[in-house]
């Protein structure tokens, strides 16, 4: 049975690296985004929407997310996605990761909380940036110091 728990991330960018991946891609699938405002991937997605980000729900039970239509999965998305935004938990990771390798993302951030370093490092062999167990909100704040 897989676990739910939280592994430790084994590696991580570098401040450096994480602030450049939040300026250079700007689209960005959110995979698990919820449509209750009182979730953390609404919060999330709604600041990155409003700090200029394009925005891609991904939800296989919900036609439009936030006004934006929502895909099922990461390939029926018509159009690249840079940034794979992870809300599942750690043992739905392993399909996403291929899905993100698969569709030419560039990058795979896995939210505060959630981690998987087999996953991760698959996706770091196959050339993909990898952030895990961090929240892409309080990145984008810290290095660019807008809250909301």
């Amino acid at each position: 049975m897989a676990s739910t728990q939280c592994e430790v991330p084994a590696f991580n960018p570098e401040d450096s690296e994480i602030k450049e991946i939040l300026s250079q891609y700007k689209i960005i699938a959110v995979v698990g985004l919820s449509d209750d405002p009182s979730k953390d991937s609404n919060r999330v997605a709604q600041y990155l929407i409003h700090h200029g980000y394009t925005v891609v729900p991904v939800n296989p039970t919900k036609e439009t997310i936030l006004g934006l239509k929502s895909y099922p999965d990461l390939k029926s998305i018509p159009f690249p996605v840079e940034i794979v935004d992870i809300f599942r938990k750690p043992a739905d990771v392993p399909p996403v990761v291929d899905d993100a390798i698969a569709i030419g993302a560039k990058v795979v951030w896995m939210q505060l909380g959630i981690a998987h370093n087999e996953a991760a490092k698959k996706a770091k062999e196959a050339g993909l940036k990898v952030v895990q167990s961090k929240c892409i909100k309080i990145e984008h704040t810290r290095y660019f110091g807008t809250g909301q």
